[in-house]
C-alpha cells in the first residue's frame, strides 16, 4: 500500500475511522505532468518555428518579386518614356547629389586615415592640409548658413504643428459638445415642413466611360419632386462612342419621367469652370433657387437633397452646403489606404472646425449645393485658375456668404489607385492655391470683411497650409536634414525628425483609426509626396506654364459591389446601343476610333520612373551612409527609411501595377 493514501470512512458524525488505502504515488504524477508540459512546450516552439519560416520565405519571395519588378521597370525606362526636359529642381537635386557623393567618398577616406583625428599643427601631407580646409570653411561659412535655415524651418513646422493641434482639439470639442449644423426650424423651436424649391443638379464630366453610367443612376433616384429637380449632363468628352453612350443614357432616364437634359459644348474652354459657366448662361434654368453639382464618379443617395437643401430655409446669408466624401476603393492598395488618412483628416477636422467656428472653408468642387444668387453675386465660375472651386467659394467669402459642412451627410466616391494619376492631381491642387492667392491678395486686403477674417484667410488659409506646408516639409526634411550628416554642427536634435512628426502622424490618423498600422508609412509617404507639392507650390506661385495644365482624373468605376458578370453584360449592351444608333459610316469611324483609344490607353497605363524620386532616394541613402560614420542612430534610421520610401514611390511600386 502506498504512503500518503488514505479514506476517511464515517459511519456518524460523531465516530469515524481512518483506513490506509491504495493511491497514486505523488513523485509519478509530478514526473507526467512535467513530461506533458514539456510536449506542450515542444509543440509552442514548433508552431513558431513554422511561422518564423513562413514570414521569412514570404518576405524573401516577396522582396524577390520586388526587386525584379524594379530591375524590369528600370531596363524598360529608356523604350517606355518619352524623352522630355529636364526641369530646374531636378537639376539642383542632381547637383547636390553628386556633391554628396564626392563629399561621402572624402569622409570616408578621411575615416580610414584617422584624418579626423588629426590636430591643425600635425599637419603633414596634402590630404591632411585639403582635410583641415574644408573643416574650416564648413565651421566657418557652411554651418552657420544650414543652421539659421534650418531654425527658420523648424519654427515654420511648429506653428504648423501648433496650428494642426488646435484643429484637432476644435474637432474634440465638437465631439465633446455633440455640435453640429442645426436647421431654422430647430433653433427657432419649430416643428419641421416640407421644403421643396427648384433645384438644379449638374453633373460635370469629360471622357469618363467608366463612371457616367453609375453616376446619372445616382443623381436619377434623388428623393425630389419630379416638377422642382432638373438635371444637366454637361458632356465635354471629344470622344463621339462616349458621346453617344451617354446621350443613350440620358434618353433612358427621360424615358422613365426623369427632367434630365444632355448638353455639349463644342469649345471646351476653361475646362470645368468654363463647363459649369456655360451650362449657367442657358435660360431654361431661371427660377431655380439651388444647383447641387457632382463630379462624374460621384454617387449620392437617394437623401442627399433632403438632408442639404432645408438648412437654407429661413437662413438668407447661406451660400454653401458642402457634404463629406465616403470612398468605395479605400482598402483598394496602399496608396488608396493612405489617400483615405488624408481625406478622412481633411473632412473630419479642417472642414468640420473651419465649418462650425468660421462659417468659412474650401468648396471641394463636388458633393455640395450653391445658393445660386450666391454665385451670380460672387462673380459666378471663373476660368483663370485650375482650382475654380476654391476660387469660387473665396470670393462668396468675401461678399459675406456663410458656408455649412455636414459632416454625418456622405456621397460615395473614387481614390485614385495609380501614383501616376494620383500624382498629377496632387499637382493640379497645390499650384492653383497659388495662383489663386496672388490674384486675390489686393481684393482680400481691400475688401469689407473683418481684420480676423483676413488673418485666416491670408495667413491660415493660403500662406500656412497651402505655402509653408510643403515648403518646410521639403526643405526641412529633403534639404537640411541629409545635409545636416555632412555638416554635424548644425544636426536636427531628435524631437524634430521624430517626436513631433510621428505625434501629428497621430494626430492626422484619429479621424480614421482603422489605419493606425499604416502610421509610419504614411509618415514616409507624406514626406515623399512633398517633392511633388513644393514644386507645385513653386509652379502656382511663379505662374509656370505646368500651373496652368488641367488633367482630368482616371477614374476606374468600382460600384460598391463589384459585379463583373453585371460589367460585361452592361458593355455588350452599350455595344448594341452603338450599332443601332449608328450608320455604316459612323460605325466604321467609331471602329477607328476605339482602336486608337484603346492603344492609346494601352500606351497611358504604364508604370513609369520618376526622376526626382529616385534622385531624392539616392541622396537620402547617401546621407544615412555618412550618418553611420557618425554613430547617428535615429538619424540614420530615419534616412534610410525615407530613402527607401522614395525610391518605391520613384519606381512606380505603389499604387495599380500593370503589366
Amino acid at each position: 500500500m502506498a504512503p500518503g493514501s488514505v479514506v476517511v470512512t464515517m459511519e456518524n458524525p460523531i465516530n469515524f475511522s481512518v483506513v490506509q488505502v491504495e493511491g497514486l504515488d505523488p513523485g509519478s504524477v509530478l514526473e507526467k505532468g512535467r513530461a506533458k508540459n514539456q510536449k506542450q512546450f515542444r509543440w509552442f516552439l514548433f508552431l513558431r518555428a513554422q511561422r518564423a519560416v513562413a514570414f521569412l520565405s514570404w518576405s524573401f519571395f516577396g522582396l524577390a518579386k520586388l526587386l525584379a519588378t524594379a530591375q524590369k521597370r528600370l531596363l524598360s525606362f529608356n523604350t517606355s518614356q518619352k524623352p522630355h526636359r529636364m526641369g530646374k529642381l531636378l537639376l539642383v537635386l542632381r547637383a547636390f547629389l553628386l556633391v554628396s557623393v564626392m563629399a561621402l567618398v572624402f569622409e570616408i577616406y578621411a575615416h580610414k586615415n584617422e584624418l579626423h583625428l588629426i590636430q591643425p599643427w600635425e599637419v603633414q601631407n596634402m590630404a591632411q592640409q585639403a582635410y583641415m580646409l574644408w573643416l574650416s570653411f564648413r565651421i566657418t561659412y557652411v554651418s552657420p548658413l544650414v543652421m539659421s535655415l534650418s531654425r527658420f524651418c523648424i519654427v515654420l513646422f511648429l506653428i504648423q504643428s501648433l496650428d494642426r493641434f488646435v484643429l484637432c482639439f476644435g474637432c474634440f470639442w465638437i465631439k465633446f459638445k455633440k455640435l453640429k449644423p442645426r436647421l431654422q426650424d430647430e433653433v427657432n423651436g419649430k416643428a419641421a415642413t416640407s421644403y421643396f424649391p427648384m433645384v438644379l443638379v449638374q453633373i460635370p464630366m469629360c471622357n469618363e466611360r467608366e463612371v457616367y453610367e453609375q453616376s446619372i443612376s445616382a443623381v436619377c433616384q434623388l428623393d425630389w419632386p419630379k416638377d422642382k429637380l432638373l438635371i444637366q449632363v454637361l458632356d465635354d468628352s471629344d470622344i463621339k462612342s462616349l458621346q453617344l453612350l451617354i446621350k443613350n443614357e440620358v434618353s433612358i432616364w427621360k424615358q422613365k419621367g426623369i427632367n434630365i437634359v444632355y448638353r455639349h459644348r463644342f469649345f471646351r474652354t476653361g475646362y470645368k469652370a468654363g463647363n459649369l459657366a456655360s451650362a449657367m448662361s442657358c435660360d431654361y434654368i431661371k427660377g431655380y433657387e439651388f444647383v447641387a453639382i457632382f463630379d462624374a464618379d460621384f454617387q449620392p443617395n437617394p437623401d442627399f437633397l433632403k438632408l442639404t437643401v432645408p438648412h437654407f430655409k429661413d437662413n438668407p446669408e447661406l451660400g454653401l452646403v458642402q457634404a463629406r466624401w465616403s470612398f468605395v476603393n479605400k482598402d483598394e492598395n496602399l496608396l488608396t489606404r493612405l489617400q483615405h488618412i488624408n481625406l478622412a483628416f481633411h473632412f473630419e477636422v479642417e472642414q468640420q472646425v473651419n465649418g462650425m467656428y468660421l462659417n468659412f472653408f474650401g468648396f471641394n468642387g463636388t458633393a455640395g449645393v450653391w445658393r445660386i444668387s450666391a454665385l451670380e453675386d460672387s462673380g459666378g465660375w471663373l476660368e483663370r485658375t485650375t482650382v475654380e472651386d476654391m476660387d469660387i467659394a473665396v470670393r462668396a467669402h468675401l461678399n459675406g456668404w456663410k458656408f455649412i459642412f455636414l459632416n454625418d451627410v456622405k456621397v460615395l466616391c473614387e481614390l485614385p489607385e495609380s501614383y501616376e494619376t494620383y500624382k498629377k492631381q496632387q499637382y493640379r491642387w497645390h499650384s492653383g492655391p497659388m495662383q489663386l492667392f496672388k490674384l486675390c491678395l489686393p481684393t482680400i486686403i481691400t475688401s469689407k470683411i473683418s481684420s480676423w477674417k483676413k488673418f485666416n484667410l491670408i495667413f491660415l488659409f493660403f500662406l500656412l497650409r497651402k505655402l509653408i506646408l510643403p515648403f518646410y516639409s521639403f526643405t526641412l526634411f529633403c534639404i537640411i536634414l541629409p545635409l545636416t550628416m555632412f555638416v554635424p554642427e548644425a544636426e536636427l536634435p531628435i524631437w524634430v525628425i521624430c517626436y513631433i512628426p510621428v505625434t501629428m502622424s497621430i494626430l492626422n490618423i484619429l479621424p480614421s483609426p482603422k489605419s493606425f498600422p499604416f502610421i509610419i508609412p504614411y509618415l514616409l509617404f507624406e514626406n515623399t509626396m512633398s517633392v511633388t507639392k513644393f514644386n507645385a507650390m513653386i509652379s502656382g506661385l511663379f505662374q509656370l506654364s505646368s500651373s496652368y495644365e488641367w488633367v482630368v482624373t482616371k477614374k476606374t468605376g468600382r460600384a460598391s459591389d463589384s459585379d463583373l458578370v453585371g460589367m460585361k453584360a452592361k458593355a455588350l449592351e452599350q455595344d448594341q446601343i452603338l450599332l443601332k444608333q449608328a450608320s455604316e459610316a459612323d460605325l466604321e469611324a467609331l471602329d477607328s476610333e476605339d482602336k486608337e483609344m484603346e492603344i492609346s490607353e494601352k500606351k497611358k497605363r504604364r508604370n513609369r520612373i520618376y526622376r526626382k524620386e529616385l534622385v531624392l532616394a539616392c541622396l537620402l541613402l547617401t546621407a544615412a551612409a555618412r550618418s553611420l560614420l557618425s554613430a547617428q542612430g535615429v538619424h540614420f534610421y530615419f534616412l534610410l527609411f525615407q530613402g527607401l520610401s522614395f525610391l518605391v514611390v520613384g519606381l512606380d511600386l505603389i499604387g495599380e501595377q500593370t503589366n
